[in-house]
């Protein structure tokens, strides 16, 4: 038996059972080994039953005196009721599925049992507990290990499993190096997986499990190591003196905010230095990043070179095409824009001007990176909300010039923890102040009673020239969901705003159709916009003062704050309403954070401690690796320890050739799959 063994060979799994396991990912000996117990139960002694507390658990032990069926006992849901005594008292021991229980009871005999203490009708009660007859060898005591629920597999078949395994725990050899080890203060591989599955007591399960996750978090950094040397190109990239952007800086009509100056220093050290930039530049909606790129954009143009901008939409490269050209035009550098629904004619004589040089800074959408789009001289290229983006498509943009400098910018604040990791190729630049002048957001919790005074607000500030977002989570009305619908509020609000002109927008329309109605609001002819999600990440529209958002327990609270980004943007004060239908504690703490803060940053913590990194970052999305035993949140300090040791063992052996690091190896290659590229 060895650990790549599939789990047929351990006795009680078969065909049927082994596809089970498989569907949670586990298939040899090995990946069962690595199945930790989510928490341990302390069966260690014996509680009297006279002392037994209602709501705890408890291990208690006493004689059988009856058996009762609450029904028919030829039925065999009929619930079972099995009264246990000891010197102290008595207590009903309730099974549900009576008829296949009774038969493994016997009268005057001696039994332990591990559950849930309640009552009914003032008498104790534990309803379907663990139990063992007294002195079966099954009947362990100790700290028993509570697994991850596996469907069809109980918690003694997974106890006995790894009792199977254990023999194998000693094949575990050290592979970390030993100064490592010693300076982390970390317990051996077999001490740790001895201790995690069969524990004496809480200090061997807190040892074993610090080296574990810094074990998972170490491999993760050193994968995310390697993907970033595998990146970077060590040919000179494009140099580009930052000092000309001066001039540009002295003709804004304000000053820069310290988090803009210290964004701006950043990308200026990399465009002078002899390696090509790779930055992201993360900031609230509003912080001012798009004047940091414009900067970069100045300085490279008058070292001679080009810029591209990509953007998500076709509005949004349009909106930043015609800011671009405003700016710039005082300076004498042309601005060209390209997207897929030009006409021909426009299209080749934007390609034409590019290839000639004549274009100083393109921006466009995804049609920029097709193959026919060619640069005289590309020397920076930027992507606007990188998260629509995947890494493939940065990657063609910056092909077409000869190692460009790439800024990144995205308005979706991530803990600066969890943006090394999502972004591991990218250095990284927060932009964490926002302009002067800027009125925050006036935020506020309604409940369905005070719904109707949302919209007569609504309507007043319609009235008074302005402009309203209403968001739903639903686009039609759903019989298995209690939410509103984007269409349902639509009729209604036409009635509601009249004589207002109102549009409806969601994921379900074509392009074109999004694209006009868009146009329409940006524009001012509609007056109100009712819309599901897909105004997240929209365009600028200064006069919009309100956001009302429906069934707001629905959204997590990353996307509430992008939603509530859509105003805010002009000089009048702005508004956002939570409609929320729900009590749940989750939802309270999600209005309570948004009420308070208008800070992005904030919100983020907040949204990863409420809900975890699973669930706000798809791992298919950011190429981010499943984590077993590990939090990105509350392991943050082993994280940092771990990421210090990864990077000194990829300082000293870039490529993992070292035969001392074949073992890190193998694990990299198991946690990142076809992520990365590495020869085993």
């Amino acid at each position: 038996m060895n650990l790549r063994d599939n789990i047929t060979s351990l006795k009680g799994i078969g065909g049927k059972k082994a596809a089970v396991f498989a569907g949670y990912g586990i298939e040899t000996l090995e990946d069962l080994l690595y199945f930790f117990p989510r928490k341990y139960e302390d069966r260690r002694c014996e509680t009297p039953i006279g002392d037994l507390e209602v709501g705890k658990d408890a291990l208690f032990c006493g004689t059988v005196i009856s058996k009762r069926y609450s029904g028919n006992p030829y039925k065999r849901n009929t619930p079972l009721t099995v009264l246990v005594q000891d010197d102290t008292s008595m207590i009903e021991v309730v099974f549900f599925q009576g008829r296949y229980i009774e038969k493994l009871f016997h009268m005057n005999e001696q039994y332990s049992f591990y559950g849930r203490i309640s009552s009914s009708f003032d008498r104790l009660q534990c309803i379907h507990p663990e139990f063992h007859k007294a002195g079966d060898p099954a009947d362990i005591r100790g700290i028993l290990p509570v697994y991850p629920a596996i469907s069809g597999i109980s918690q003694n078949e997974l106890r006995k499993l790894q009792m199977q395994l254990r023999p194998l725990y000693q094949e575990v050899e050290e592979w970390l190096p030993t100064d490592i080890v010693e300076r982390y203060r970390l317990a051996g591989p077999a001490y740790a997986l001895e201790n995690m599955h069969f524990p004496i007591d809480g200090r061997q399960v807190l040892s074993s499990k610090y080296r574990l996750i810094f074990d998972e978090l170490l491999v993760l950094e050193s994968g995310l190591f390697y993907i970033k040397n595998e990146n970077r190109d060590d040919s000179d990239g494009v140099i580009i003196d930052p000092a000309s952007a001066a001039e540009f800086q002295k003709g804004l009509p304000f000053a820069l905010t310290e988090g803009q100056l210290s964004a701006w220093k950043d990308i200026s050290g990399d465009m002078a230095g002899p390696k090509a930039m790779n930055r992201l530049v993360q900031g609230d909606v509003g912080s001012g990043k798009t004047v940091v790129a414009e900067m970069a954009m100045y300085a490279a143009a008058k070292s001679g070179f080009q810029s591209v901008m990509m953007a998500p939409t076709e509005i949004l490269a349009k909106q930043h095409g015609a800011s671009l050209k405003a700016d710039f035009a005082p300076y004498d550098i042309h601005v060209g824009l390209l997207y897929s629904s030009m006409k021909v004619s426009e299209k080749r004589a934007v390609l034409t001007q590019l290839a000639s040089g004549e274009i100083d800074i393109l921006v466009g959408t995804h049609a920029v990176i097709q193959p026919d789009v060619i640069f005289h001289n590309l020397g920076l290229v930027i992507t606007d909300e990188q998260h629509r983006f995947g890494v493939n498509q940065r990657r063609l943009l910056t092909q077409k010039g000869k190692n460009p400098n790439v800024l990144v910018m995205t308005a979706t604040p991530i803990p600066r923890t969890l943006a090394v990791i999502l972004y591991g190729d990218l250095d990284i630049s927060q932009i964490r102040t926002m302009p002067k002048g800027r009125k925050p957001i006036k935020t506020t919790l309604a409940d369905m009673e005070r719904r109707a005074r949302v919209y007569d607000f609504v309507k007043a500030q319609l009235q008074e020239g302005r402009q309203a977002y209403v968001v739903a989570p639903l686009i039609e009305e759903s019989d298995k969901i209690n939410a509103k619908s984007a269409e349902a509020l639509y009729e209604e609000l036409k009635d509601r705003l009249k004589p207002y002109p109102i549009a409806l927008i969601h994921g379900s329309m074509k392009q074109e159709e999004k694209d006009a109605v868009m146009a329409s609001f940006a524009a001012g002819e509609t007056k109100a916009l009712v819309s599901t999600v897909v105004i997240e990440v929209g365009i600028n529209v200064p006069n919009a003062t309100v956001m009302v958002i429906e069934n707001s327990e629905r959204f997590g609270l990353a996307q509430l704050h992008q939603l509530r980004g859509r105003v805010g943007r002009g000089s009048d004060q702005s508004y956002c309403f939570l409609i929320s239908q729900s009590e749940s504690q989750l939802s309270k703490e999600r209005n309570e954070i948004m009420c308070r803060t208008n800070d992005g940053f904030e919100i983020a913590e907040a949204d990863l401690k409420l809900r975890g990194p699973g669930e706000i970052f798809g791992t298919r999305q950011h190429g981010l690796p499943e984590l077993h035993i590990s939090d990105l949140v509350r392991h943050g300090d082993v994280l940092e320890k771990a990421k210090d040791a990864a990077k000194e063992i990829l300082t000293e052996d870039p490529n993992l050739k070292s035969p001392a690091n074949a073992h890190l190896k193998q694990r990299i290659k198991k946690m990142f799959g076809d992520e990365i590229k590495l020869e085993l």
